[in-house]
């Protein structure tokens, strides 16, 4: 992978540039992502989508930390895309057409939250791919951990809304 091409991918089209909060802003830029794949091709566009960009991401963020000589640069946010598109894989696996609604907007805004939330808190999984593992692995995995959390707990609330929906 080529340098420039290389730090574009890794910053997600640049978005890692911001000089206010980079990671939320990677992390916002691909809700739109999660709305184009979803509509093409739902839970399954969502899943490879997200792998691809990590097997990408990877040598991606190896070349810019090589490039900068730290261990996790923040214009780096190709790790908070991957994890950004997980945290929706739960919902978009067992009721993809409320990720295609306009009634369906809480679900980003929650999903982004606990997705941001679980990046930043780093516990379990997340906290040791983010400092034991100081490497461009380390920066993609702990955000997949992420997402992980988010994805189930977003499916959680999810079925609390069905339920509560459902009786009134």
């Amino acid at each position: 992978m080529k340098s420039k091409m290389a730090n574009v991918f890794a910053t997600y089209l640049g978005l890692g540039l911001s000089k206010y909060a980079p990671g939320t802003m990677g992390s916002l830029g691909t809700l739109p992502l999660v709305f184009v794949l979803m509509y093409y091709g739902g839970f399954i566009a969502l899943l490879i989508a997200a792998v691809i960009i990590f097997l990408l991401g990877v040598p991606a963020t190896d070349m810019v930390i090589k490039q900068t000589g730290i261990t996790d640069p923040s214009k780096v946010v190709i790790d908070e895309t991957v994890g950004q598109l997980l945290s929706f894989t739960g919902v978009a696996l067992v009721a993809p057409e409320y990720l295609l609604t306009p009634q369906g907007w809480w679900i980003y805004l929650l999903g982004f939250g606990l997705f941001r939330f679980f990046d930043i808190k780093k516990m379990g999984p997340v906290k040791y791919f983010d400092s034991k593992v100081l490497n461009a692995y380390g920066v993609m995995l702990d955000d997949v951990f992420a997402g992980i959390f988010a994805a189930v707990f977003l499916l959680g609330a999810f079925y609390l809304y069905l339920s509560f929906y459902q009786v009134f």
